[in-house]
């Protein structure tokens, strides 16, 4: 059975090496490879901890994780931010990463009018995902054209307190 929680510091190790696993097996040679240390478990833990992450567990075990936030690309606090979406390589295709977007969208619309998110331009895996999950391709690029953002609008702009 599949089940979202919260994220937590402990989870950090975990949610390292499937982050590492998951970009090397996903990216390829469309990035460099990364590499599981003591210092990327740190950030991950301490990321965590910072709230608005949550795991997809599948029977017991982390099978995923999202995390959302203010947009860092714009900076606005106003527009929400899916930050990262990660799948662990055995749970590919499974309905992990449905479930985690669906999490991401519900907790986005509840604090945000208007999200975005970036992704490689040249990654059709991701960008298909996104768009089947109500995701808009926009005409904004950064990283030399290497990135391409989309973006969700979850209502008009109706004026609304923010929790984050």
């Amino acid at each position: 059975m599949l089940t979202i929680r919260p994220a937590v510091r402990d989870d950090g190790p975990e949610v390292a090496r499937m982050y590492v696993d998951a970009w090397n097996a996903g990216f390829g040679d469309l990035m460099p490879t990364a590499v599981l240390d003591d210092g990327r478990v740190a950030r991950w833990s301490e990321t965590l901890a910072g709230g608005n992450w949550w795991v997809a567990e599948l029977d017991g075990t982390i099978a995923g994780f999202v995390g959302i936030g203010p947009s860092r690309d714009p900076i606005d606090p106003e527009l929400g931010e899916l930050d990262t979406i990660t799948v662990d390589v055995p749970y590919w295709r499974q309905g992990v990463g449905t479930a985690l977007i669906h999490k991401a969208t519900e907790e986005l619309s509840a604090q945000y009018d208007e999200a975005i998110l970036w992704t490689l331009a040249n990654y059709p895996q991701a960008q298909n995902f996104y768009t089947k999950n109500g995701w808009t391709l926009t005409t904004t690029t950064r990283d030399h054209g290497h990135q391409v953002s989309y973006r969700r609008t979850f209502r008009s702009s109706t004026p609304r307190a923010h929790t984050r």
